[in-house]
């Protein structure tokens, strides 16, 4: 059986993608620090400087109580969450980086409407909605910037596929 000349591969050599499993999990990790500090970052600026009560109340302090912990928790799982995710797609999904910027932006959209539908003040809401917004960027541009990086391509000899 002969293959179309548009299937052809010159020299029978094809491009196969593996996934550093290492490279990325270690990048998701690091990222899960970061996404942890930017929400006591988040806390600090909120509460810290605007006197805004984002997570407790403003009696609370300016770091906030258990629920600042929480937060910075919630925000690494997040992290970790994206990193398995863009795994999972990394191996079977054709276009994985769009796949994942488009799950990550609609997850970031619905964690920064969450806090519009409590009875929470209006300065409390903006605030809450901000900081989750930063969160989720951070957590999907640097998951994203991982995955490019864990991705080797190498060639391997072999006659092109349906030969």
């Amino acid at each position: 059986m002969s293959v179309p000349p548009y299937l052809e591969d010159p020299g029978n050599i094809r491009p196969k993608p593996t996934v550093d499993a290492g490279r990325l999990w270690m990048g998701g990790m690091a990222t899960a620090a970061v996404a942890a500090l930017v929400a006591v970052v988040g806390v600090l600026i909120a509460r810290g400087l605007f006197d805004v009560p984002l997570l407790a109340p403003t009696g609370e302090g300016t770091l906030g109580d258990a629920s600042t912990a929480w937060l910075a928790g919630l925000a690494a799982g997040a992290a970790l969450l994206a990193t398995g995710l863009m795994h999972m797609l990394l191996l079977t999904t054709p276009r994985p980086g769009r796949f994942f910027t488009w799950i990550m932006a609609l997850a970031t959209l619905i964690a920064a409407i969450v806090p519009f539908l409590t009875d929470a003040e209006a300065t409390t809401k903006i605030a809450t909605a901000a900081l989750n917004v930063a969160i989720g960027t951070t957590i999907g541009s640097l998951v994203s910037s991982v995955a490019r990086s864990a991705v080797r391509v190498r060639r391997t000899n072999g006659p092109p596929a349906g030969v």
